[in-house]
């Protein structure tokens, strides 16, 4: 009933709830024919979004964020005229500018939605089919802007861009980036200490013991190789978003790439720019469009 009430008379409505709720602030922004996103990462409660999408009047967007989100959008722009696609490479590190602790984090998000990706199940493709791929695998190491990450799988960061490409790439996969060291300690405490079948205990340990901060970045990269004029080639996006002032205001940087993710699709989808019912992909979304919006802007 509270949530009816609140959407009574609206346009839209934005989710940033914990990922638990959005089916039924979904379910009910459907009966009341009000345009539904989401900041979900949780590829369940995804599909549960997508089903209510079918026969909607109106759109549903989940995953408007940055990973899942922006980086979809970015990674659809570098495979744009590519053909026989052999690998696209997603990740996105949420850090501490200056990390000061063993696991070399700050709490900058979600908790729930934090630790929901490091347990949950990671989809990915492989020789072309779509599969699953366990959570905290696949260690990877890179460096952006001479600074050393790891990487590793984590769950929801693809959205529905596993399905979209199916059969069309030989390799796809997301990875969350870390500051080296952090995966040894996950799997410790998850696998070895057992807190993967206690959510709320690691919860708890985590904010207790790890402090915020508003010095922080965003790093995001995309690469891929293909096919582009008979030519086996590489493109890659890499950006970094830093803490920064806008509008007089201190923001961190997973307050801007997640507020101006969702923020310039909203926009989008008002001035008519994207579809006015049904589901809505992140692939629906041209990076173009997206970086001279007045909020996406902000990740150029």
């Amino acid at each position: 009933a509270a949530i009816d009430r609140g959407l009574d008379g609206a346009w839209a409505v934005v989710s940033c709830a914990p990922f638990f709720c959005n089916p039924m602030i979904a379910e009910r922004a459907k009966a009341k024919g009000v345009h539904y996103l989401d900041l979900t990462e949780d590829v369940a409660v995804t599909k549960k979004v997508m089903e209510l999408a079918r026969g909607a009047k109106t759109a549903f967007i989940p995953q408007c964020g940055l990973a899942p989100g922006f980086i979809t959008i970015a990674a659809n722009s570098v495979i744009a005229g590519m053909t026989d696609l052999h690998e696209v490479r997603m990740r996105v590190g949420a850090l501490p500018e200056f990390p000061s602790n063993a696991l070399k984090y700050n709490l900058t998000w979600s908790t729930d939605g934090l630790i929901n990706e490091y347990i949950q199940p990671c989809e990915a493709v492989v020789d072309g089919k779509v599969v699953t791929v366990p959570a905290l695998e696949g260690l990877e190491h890179m460096t952006i802007d001479g600074t050393e990450f790891e990487a590793f799988n984590t769950s929801g960061g693809l959205g529905t861009f596993a399905l979209t490409l199916e059969g069309k790439v030989k390799h796809l996969s997301y990875k969350t980036m870390r500051y080296p060291g952090h995966n040894a300690i996950l799997k410790l405490l998850l696998w070895d200490l057992g807190f993967r079948e206690h959510r709320d205990e690691l919860k708890r340990a985590f904010e207790r013991a790890l402090p915020t901060t508003k010095q922080d970045i965003v790093a995001i990269f995309v690469s891929a190789a293909g096919m582009v004029d008979g030519t086996f080639t590489e493109r890659t996006y890499a950006r970094i978003v830093r803490h920064r002032e806008i509008g007089g205001h201190h923001w961190t940087a997973i307050q801007i790439t997640t507020a101006c993710g969702i923020t310039a699709v909203l926009d989008l989808l008002h001035e008519g720019k994207l579809p006015q019912h049904g589901f809505v992909r992140n692939e629906d979304v041209s990076l173009e469009a997206f970086l001279a919006n007045r909020f996406g802007r902000h990740y150029a």
